[in-house]
């Protein structure tokens, strides 16, 4: 337990860490929590915080350069605003990972 703990807490700083305007992967945040292959574990933490958290969030997005929620749901709508409410631009539904990926802390 004290060992999940301090991985949950880990995700929680490096999630801090994403500028805004950029975007991270559930998976590249696992790999820099030092837990590689645990993708799943980021997005239980992520869907576990309180909902007045100030963590961004929304600044984590799928493998593929998409929001993990549905299109259709009010959570899907919300990260999308905000992402673009801080220059992310979506194309065809997709965030270009190349253009505004964060590079583990650059």
């Amino acid at each position: 337990m004290n060992s999940e703990l301090s991985i949950r807490e880990k995700i929680w700083q490096i999630i801090a860490y994403i500028p805004e305007g950029r975007v991270a992967s559930y998976g590249q945040i696992a790999r820099v929590a030092g837990c590689p292959n645990h993708a799943r574990l980021v997005g239980n933490t992520l869907r576990n915080l309180p909902k007045d958290t100030k963590l961004p969030w929304h600044r984590v997005i799928n493998s593929q350069g998409r929001i993990s929620f549905p299109e259709s749901s009010g959570a899907y709508q919300e990260q999308r605003n905000r992402l673009e409410a801080e220059g992310v631009i979506f194309a065809a539904g997709r965030i270009s990972l190349k253009e505004f990926g964060w590079q583990d802390g650059v």
